[in-house]
């Protein structure tokens, strides 16, 4: 039997340092070069997942941006990129300043990813930029007038705040363009207390994502383990035939799992694959 197994990164993978520990990383290094289908879906970009995973071989794109991007880990080249209708990025930027937000704007200009940011007015946000900062995002753009980004493709806009003031923007935004975009507010685990809400075009899900993967890469046969700790992950839980949550995951996701296994911190997405993985090769080998 094919299995195809399809990860979420932080809170799932990686542990609370945001690293994927060095036994997880041997073991996929291993079962990689035995043939395992293996990748990742996140909310991360593919520059910052390319330092988390370096040296992985992994051969199936990734999926960043929840979606809005399946892409080559190498290279970094986007396969499929979902981005908002610019008339939806300019409703939708009006009203995030009505709330007396500024977003973060991620975008593919055609030649490379950008993110845009212009004014930092709270710590969250301050703390997103230093961390970029830190790790030399070759994406970031400081520009004076973020409506200049809208020539891009837009895959994401980025509001950073107060959990209060992001539910209501979330309601403001649904209510105007409900069919037309995914939003995601989580709080963000390295920077307590800040809130992230995250607005796609509606394709962008990885649920549909991993649909895309199954038809593009002859994976139909596969039975499809999926991998996750969010609410952003509800979607590929759905669609999943083994959804698998780990122990420190959002309760309303853990409605959607078939399985709960041990926490982020225990490497428990990495010792399941290993098992599960070794006992069905073990049965085909017997089969064959």
């Amino acid at each position: 039997m094919n299995i195809l197994y399809v990860s979420d990164l932080d809170g799932t993978l990686l542990g609370d340092n945001a690293i994927l520990s060095s036994f997880s990383k041997k073991i996929l290094d291993e079962l990689l070069h035995q043939g395992l289908q293996f990748t990742v879906a996140s909310a991360r970009s593919v520059v910052s997942m390319q330092a988390i995973l370096k040296d992985l071989n992994l051969r199936l794109p990734i999926i960043e941006f929840n979606g809005a991007f399946i892409s080559d880990l190498d290279s970094g080249r986007h396969e499929i990129i979902n981005s908002i209708c610019p008339s939806i990025v300019e409703s939708i930027y009006k009203l995030i300043l009505e709330f007396g937000c500024v977003p973060f704007i991620s975008s593919f200009n055609g030649t490379e990813d950008c993110a845009y940011y212009k004014d930092i007015i709270n710590d969250g946000m301050r703390w997103h930029i230093n961390d970029r900062l830190t790790s030399k995002d070759r994406r970031l753009r400081s520009i004076e007038d973020l409506t200049h980004s809208f020539s891009d493709q837009v895959v994401c806009l980025t509001v950073i705040g107060h959990a209060q003031e992001l539910l209501e923007l979330q309601g403001a935004i649904i209510e105007r363009h409900e069919t037309n975009v995914e939003t995601h507010l989580m709080e963000n685990q390295y920077s307590p207390g800040w809130y992230w809400l995250t607005i796609h075009d509606r394709k962008a899900t990885k649920g549909q994502a991993i649909q895309t993967l199954v038809e593009n890469y002859g994976l139909q046969e596969s039975e499809i383990v999926v991998f996750g700790d969010q609410i952003n992950d509800i979607k590929m839980f759905k669609i999943a035939n083994h959804a698998i949550a780990v122990a420190n995951a959002d309760a309303e996701l853990k409605s959607y799992a078939t399985l709960e296994i041990g926490s982020n911190r225990e490497d428990s997405v990495v010792k399941y694959i290993y098992h599960n993985w070794s006992k069905n090769m073990f049965l085909n080998l017997t089969l064959t």
